[in-house]
């Protein structure tokens, strides 16, 4: 269970419960009279005995914890397979790939529409506010409550010609819904994922608010992206792989943040 799901399970809490281990007094070591040891083999003595004497009291503690969550965490998930069904069937239709680098926080679904080459991103640090968003709707009826909207980015740029459309989307409950359409003049500027393209769209005219357009507007630019592949099924599918990867990357922290405390 990654920390996004802590909050909903029921009896558990990352708050370090319960510590059944305790830290041991530190035994000083003992002072030998052996004066037939060289300087080398007294310095190696003392070198050692510095580098395990010189950790934190609390570190055995803390990776005992840390080894108790890494295992729940490992058996919940045992049963699931490196690439879960739902995954398999989505590559299975052939209409996007994924780009997703262990590590990052951030997923590219990417996939090419005639002479145009389609790119979406979303992020699972965004799936941080979500125990936010559930208290806030925590008194609705458990058949009313809205899912949880995860931010999605969409671009789309053409091999024949200049220019980038960026749409600002929110998807939620198998739904897309368009925040912003962009236009950049310089594709390089509308898609590139630089502190310098970052800065060269600031200040830039990002087009009206979506819900402000002609209602006619809105529905045609519904159908463009729709024949896109930008569906309700693609909708489904992005917060279902946000979990997982949160999930796989939850797990990869906890033993990565055992090991450097026990070194």
């Amino acid at each position: 269970m990654s920390p996004i799901a802590a909050l909903r399970s029921a009896g558990r809490t990352r708050l370090f419960p319960g510590m059944r281990t305790s830290v041991g007094s530190i035994v000083r070591p003992m002072t030998l009279a052996r004066p037939a040891l060289s300087r080398a083999v007294a310095a190696r003595t003392f070198s050692a005995s510095a580098g395990r004497f010189g950790s934190g009291a609390t570190d055995i503690a803390l990776s005992q914890k840390l080894q108790e969550e890494l295992k729940y965490e490992q058996e919940a998930t045992e049963a699931t397979p490196e690439t879960p069904e739902f995954v398999k069937r989505f590559l299975e239709q052939g209409t996007w790939s994924i780009q997703d680098t262990r590590g990052h926080d951030e997923v590219t679904l990417s996939r090419k529409f005639g002479d145009e080459n389609i790119r979406v991103m979303f992020s699972i640090a965004d799936l941080a506010n979500e125990d936010e968003f559930d208290l806030e709707n925590e008194n609705e009826e458990e058949d009313e409550q809205p899912g949880f909207p995860l931010r999605v980015s969409l671009s789309i740029t053409k091999s024949n010609g200049p220019g980038a459309l960026s749409v600002d989307m929110v998807t939620q409950d198998g739904q897309f819904i368009i925040e912003n359409v962009s236009f950049y003049d310089d594709a390089k500027v509308g898609t590139e994922l630089t502190a310098d393209a970052d800065w060269n769209r600031r200040g830039l005219y990002i087009g009206p608010q979506f819900d402000t357009l002609d209602a006619g507007l809105q529905e045609e630019f519904d159908k463009f992206l729709q024949e896109r592949g930008v569906t309700e099924s693609l909708a489904a599918f992005i917060p279902e792989y946000a979990a997982h990867k949160e999930q796989q990357e939850y797990v990869k922290w906890l033993g990565k943040v055992k090991n450097f405390i026990d070194l």
